[in-house]
């Protein structure tokens, strides 16, 4: 029993002997009501029996005293980390309560990138252009005729041409087609 506390003692302290030969002591003299008990046979009646006897009592008692306010520590500690637990899952199940997941949710599915229609336009979901069958292109936010900027050549005065349709839009809203040099009417 004693070898046990020596190698205890040993892996867990930088002075070992010292606390190796502490627990050889204390192994021989029992603590706690025990030791109490196996005190009280020496009956040889002398004071230094007495105050021997009186001063292994007391410290039999204060480790009694001492093992049964480490024991409260420990199971006040415990208890403690009961009821924290049980108020975090209380309040876990409270905020799921108020909070319910979806199990079931299917996300919306998102547009085909190009939607065919049976007059022969389509509309691309992607650019947003609507091309009619006819090969225009309309812009489906704004609902304006789409012209592609890369043919799109501007004027000082405000004036854009069109250089894929040939057409000449003045500042005032004015359209002409360059190449007849009529006036185009909406």
């Amino acid at each position: 029993m004693a070898i046990a506390s020596v190698n205890a003692a040993s892996s867990t302290s930088s002075n070992w002997l010292k606390e190796a030969q502490d627990s050889l002591v204390a192994a021989e003299t029992p603590g706690g009501l025990l030791g109490a008990l196996q005190d009280a046979r020496d009956s040889s009646g002398s004071v230094k029996s007495f105050l021997a006897k009186s001063q292994n009592t007391t410290a039999s008692l204060a480790l009694i005293a001492q093992s049964s306010q480490t024991s409260a520590g420990a199971l006040y500690a415990q208890m403690a980390a009961s009821a924290a637990q049980k108020r975090a899952t209380d309040q876990a199940a409270f905020a799921a309560k108020l909070n319910p997941v979806q199990t079931n949710y299917t996300p919306p599915a998102g547009l085909d990138p190009i939607i065919y229609f049976d007059d022969g336009s389509t509309i691309d979901t992607t650019t947003n252009l609507w091309t009619k069958a006819d090969g225009t292109q309309i812009d489906t936010t704004t609902g304006q005729p789409f012209i592609d900027p890369a043919s799109i050549v501007t004027m000082a005065n405000g004036a854009y041409l069109d250089t894929k349709n040939n057409i000449l839009t003045m500042s005032d809203g004015t359209r002409v087609d360059t190449v007849t040099g009529l006036k185009i009417t909406v």
